[in-house]
């Protein structure tokens, strides 16, 4: 439906008024007219009309008699192109107040589809649900992006005006935000060749041709993508829609052309444009017969010279009539194989038009989206073989010759036993591993229990500033805690969580390397222990006893160890990454003796430092490195840890919505803005019930213009994302489980992991997938994890005392 019509309030009235078809003239109408009068098809009423006090139409209007008179004669401008409906009576008073449904403009046609679609999803029940939609437009369009269409000409009887160069997609949209009553997901705009390609494609994955020949006729192909010079790449293939209908529009036609053929484009609405269309498609083949017919009986070869009025009538002769007594596609196909030998062509006719089509080009949107997350999917097979590339890792970091070229460093703790319950007294405990550090006052009688703590915050300038002043920070807080704890006069003995690699020796602990955004300055390379109490001794106003210098995993162990005896690994999925376990003596080769145990810290962090995990690694994981502040090391523990996650899914929507399948392809400020998607708003996003409400106002918090389908993909990269997160993890505990239970020649171990972090405590669905995937990889190890309670550092006071 398609109409304008314009009107002057001036109290004389000229009619100007042009229909298209179908229209149906008929019954009588209270019409005067002055002439002169033109009546043709398309109808033309022109030059001026007279009109008595009052003008009814209704419509099938009729070509009946009707008076003529010089009557009242106001200006009236009226221009329609149909197919539209009028109300079955309207009547003109002589004042021309016309009801508004007349006053008719560009946006009528797509609040008419607007409506439709509306009415459509109620008698689905959809109307609450934000669906993708596949746009079928089946006029010539400049493709600009799968969601952004120009209008270049109409066709087939359509003439709209203001829709020629704009984007129909821009004006679905508006349409449908002018109702207000129904929201559509991402629109895939789809000539109707495309749709149709596309939906036979669904049924035969070999079909890359998609043709159509109606109402109008068009074809498209897929095309190699090296031949395609407007568009960047020369990878792989690309629909082309050729838009067919316009060959010949150059004069190279005019030699197979009749007078026939020239005769429908002259009385057409567009001549001179879409010449090979009006030689073959069913708007023209019944006019070009029909004007053929006349001819025939022109020249006494047909009826006997006497041709009939309604075969004078321009398209009388529907085209039907020659479908009726005419096989096209048999001679179609027969000619093709004649003119293409060397082409095996199959013909398959589209089951329900391009529609389908166009659903699937939304579905291939969608599965584009897909291919990006499968990126992030591990098959069990691969799991595995990461796995068992650890296990070889963890037995170099072990070796005493092959210990410093080994990515996972293998440290002793020098812990050689768990808690057994024997252990009494007051301890400190000190716990540095993140943005905040914990100092802690543990008491120790029957069980393990925290009389007081205080949490103290380290400014981003003093992560990056010097060793000096970080540890001058630590011994300020561990004095104004004592003073707060009223224990300033006491010397206690100080347990020192530090979760940073560190070489562990007898009485101190070398740090390695910096991670998790600390770069301090003259630290690498230096025990913290001597570090700390030198810090200690500048500020002269309190003392401590021996220090226990503990990595944060192993805390956790033995923290978990006091509730259960049977744990012997400890593992942390928080900021930053890691695993300890006891190892049997005998394959601890950097430190003397046998028997017995030792705990390790396995610094799994750097596990594919040395190119390891590049074949699983995908582009955000390598930009996430490139920018972090120390490229080319803990390679794993920036695929799976917290301090990376969020910023992996912010790199993954910000492609996404560059390749126009997120958010209509505009981005915002703030998600350009480096670590801008916390990682945090993963946890919040794959909440079961609240997570779409929770994806809802994380988009809005970062000024992006979202709908619903959005929201949901947003949801499936963070699902993603983490489930990639925890199964590599998984991968990593297996190993360590494996490696337990072949070294100590058991059939089948029974452990227990202790486990701390914010990533395993908070996210969801995180431990479940975790523990899940371990049971898989793991089969012969019966495996129980028990969450710390109070994080490592209680512990951390009296592991090494």
């Amino acid at each position: 439906m398609c109409y304008n019509m314009s009107l002057s309030p001036s109290p004389s009235l000229s009619l100007s008024l042009s229909l298209y078809l179908p229209l149906s003239l008929s019954n009588s109408l209270p019409l005067s007219l002055s002439l002169p009068l033109s009546l043709s098809l398309p109808l033309s009423l022109s030059n001026s009309l007279s009109l008595s006090p009052s003008l009814s139409l209704s419509l099938p209007l009729s070509l009946s008699p009707f008076s003529l008179s010089p009557s009242l004669s106001p200006p009236f401008s009226l221009s329609l192109s149909l197919p539209f409906s009028l109300s079955p009576s309207l009547s003109l008073p002589p004042s021309l107040s016309l009801p508004p449904s007349l006053s008719l403009s560009l946006s009528q046609l797509f609040d008419h589809i607007a409506k439709c679609l509306s009415d459509f999803l109620v008698s689905q029940d959809l109307k609450g649900q934000t669906l993708p939609l596949g746009f079928t437009f089946s006029f010539p369009c400049e493709q600009k992006e799968i969601d952004k269409s120009i209008l270049i000409r109409w066709t087939k009887g359509f003439n709209c005006s203001g829709v020629e160069g704009e984007d129909v997609v821009k004006l679905l949209k508006e349409a449908i935000h002018r109702r207000g009553d129904f929201d559509i997901g991402s629109v895939a705009m789809v000539n109707d060749t495309v749709g149709t390609m596309m939906s036979c494609g669904y049924r035969d994955q070999s079909c890359e041709i998609g043709m159509i020949i109606g109402t109008g006729t068009n074809a498209c192909y897929m095309e190699e993508m090296k031949n395609v010079k407007r568009v960047e790449g020369e990878d792989g293939r690309m629909c082309i829609n050729t838009e067919w209908g316009g060959f010949g529009d150059d004069g190279s036609l005019r030699g197979i052309q009749t007078e026939f053929d020239l005769e429908v484009d002259k009385t057409s609405i567009n001549p001179g444009v879409h010449t090979f269309e009006k030689m073959i498609s069913g708007m023209y083949l019944g006019e070009i017969v029909r004007l053929l017919l006349l001819k025939l009986t022109e020249d006494k070869l047909l009826f006997e010279g006497q041709t009939s009025e309604t075969l004078r009538t321009p398209e009388s002769f529907l085209t039907k009539f020659i479908s009726e007594v005419e096989d096209f596609s048999e001679e179609l196909q027969e000619t093709v194989r004649l003119l293409a030998p060397k082409c095996d062509i199959t013909f398959l006719v589209s089951e329900d038009g391009s529609g389908k089509g166009a659903a699937m080009v939304t579905a291939v949107a969608q599965r584009l989206v897909q291919v990006y997350l499968d990126l992030f999917c591990l098959s069990q097979e691969k799991l595995r073989q990461v796995s068992a590339q650890l296990k070889k890792d963890m037995v170099r970091g072990l070796g005493k010759h092959t210990h410093h070229k080994a990515p996972v460093k293998m440290l002793p703790s020098f812990v050689r036993a768990t808690p057994d319950g024997t252990e009494k007294g007051d301890f400190l405990a000190l716990d540095l591993g993140g943005t905040n550090f914990r100092v802690l006052h543990v008491r120790v009688v029957e069980d393990l229990q925290t009389v007081g703590s205080q949490l103290c915050a380290i400014p981003k300038e003093m992560m990056l500033g010097t060793g000096q002043q970080l540890f001058d920070h630590i011994a300020k807080c561990l004095s104004d805690f004592l003073v707060s704890q009223d224990l300033k006069g006491q010397t206690l003995p100080l347990g020192f969580t530090f979760s940073f690699p560190c070489e562990q020796k007898e009485i101190g602990s070398i740090l390695i390397r910096w991670t998790k955004g600390f770069n301090c300055s003259g630290v690498e390379g230096e025990d913290m222990v001597k570090l700390l109490k030198e810090a200690i001794h500048r500020r002269g106003d309190f003392d401590i006893g021996s220090v226990a210098m503990v990595n944060d995993t192993v805390g956790t162990m033995m923290s978990c160890g006091y509730r259960d005896q049977s744990c012997e690994i400890g593992m942390i999925i928080g900021t930053g990454t890691n695993a300890c376990y006891m190892e049997e003596m005998k394959n601890v080769e950097r430190v003397e003796g046998e028997d017995g145990r030792m705990c390790i810290n396995t610094e799994w962090g750097g596990f594919g430092d040395d190119g390891s995990l590049r074949g699983i690694q995908t582009e955000f994981d390598l930009e996430v490195d490139k920018t972090s502040i120390n490229p080319g090391v803990h390679t794993f523990e920036k695929m799976i840890s917290g301090m990376y996650l969020g910023e992996i899914v912010r790199l993954l929507l910000l492609k996404l919505t560059e390749d126009k399948l997120l958010f209509e392809g505009q981005t915002s400020e703030t998600l350009r803005t480096p670590e801008s998607f916390l990682t945090k708003f993963i946890s919040e996003v794959e909440e079961p019930d609240s997570g779409l409400e929770n994806a809802r106002r994380i988009l809005s918090q970062l000024n992006l213009k979202w709908n619903e389908v959005d929201a949901h993909v947003v949801r499936l990269v963070c699902d993603t994302v983490s489930s990639r997160s925890a199964r590599l993890c998984a991968a990593a505990l297996a190993a360590i489980a494996n490696h337990m239970r072949v070294s100590r020649k058991l059939d089948r171990l029974n452990t227990t992991v202790g486990v701390d972090g914010t990533v395993y405590q908070k996210h969801p669905n995180f431990s479940e997938e975790l523990q899940e995937t371990v049971r898989l990889l793991a089969p012969k190890c019966d495996i129980t994890f028990l969450v710390s309670e109070d994080s490592s550092s209680p512990v951390a006071a009296v592991g090494g005392q």
